[in-house]
């Protein structure tokens, strides 16, 4: 069987990453999530308490260093060392990580970062532009949406497993209305469907039926 690239690119509450840390674990590939990578690089932002400009982003990913390791409960993600992997999926990294991650520079950056970790690899790999930018000739594109209240509700009950209580359905749902809007419009790398990915409406599916879905159209691309 042949070494391929398996591109996922959907909105946010989607069931992308879930569904893409899955489908690797069941492929034996490697599972490689994009999104943590511009959380991380907002989460060192945050940090810095610095106001937010070009200068001030470019200082932070010239002196961060960005790691996406394999763990017994998953990937987790380094930020000089130290294990942010649950400090990036905080509600505050949620709400600023758009702006942060449309800024050319981070953007450039981090793009040749998933390419080298990707390339000529068995892999999945997850965000908002493997597709049209990182992976453009990917062996399989898969572009997965769901209804805002579907969406808005997957990840009410994510947070609410975290421990977070303070936001509500409909504040929930304004953000991920908020973020389709500005990823969808931003300059760099906008959030789109590649002309030639598979589209994959996830809103009344279970999680299993996502990925086997996904996994039924792998395992047809790996053996072509």
């Amino acid at each position: 069987m042949r070494k391929i690239i398996i591109a996922i690119d959907g909105p946010a509450g989607s069931g992308k990453t879930t569904s893409a840390k899955l489908l690797a674990e069941k492929l034996n590939y490697i599972y490689i999530d994009t999104g943590a990578m511009y959380r991380a690089v907002t989460f060192a932002w945050i940090e810095s308490k610095l106001e937010m400009s070009d200068e001030v982003l470019q200082n932070i990913i010239n002196n961060s260093k960005i790691e996406l390791k394999p763990s017994p409960q998953g990937q987790i993600t380094l930020l000089n060392g130290v294990d942010v992997s649950k400090e990036i999926r905080s509600d505050i990294v949620n709400r600023t990580v758009s702006p942060i991650s449309a800024n050319e520079f981070v953007r450039r950056h981090l793009v040749e970062l998933q390419r080298i970790l990707g390339q000529g690899k068995c892999c999945v790999m997850d965000g908002r532009d493997i597709g049209t930018t990182v992976f453009p000739d990917a062996e399989l594109k898969i572009y997965l949406t769901a209804s805002i209240g579907a969406r808005a509700k997957r990840r009410l009950i994510e947070y609410q497993e975290k421990g977070i209580s303070n936001l509500s359905f409909n504040e929930i749902a304004d953000q991920i209305i908020g973020r389709d809007r500005y990823d969808s419009n931003r300059t760099i790398s906008p959030l789109r469907k590649a002309a030639d990915a598979v589209e994959i409406d996830t809103s009344d599916m279970t999680l299993v039926q996502q990925v086997d879905t996904i996994y039924q159209l792998a395992i047809k691309a790996i053996n072509e």
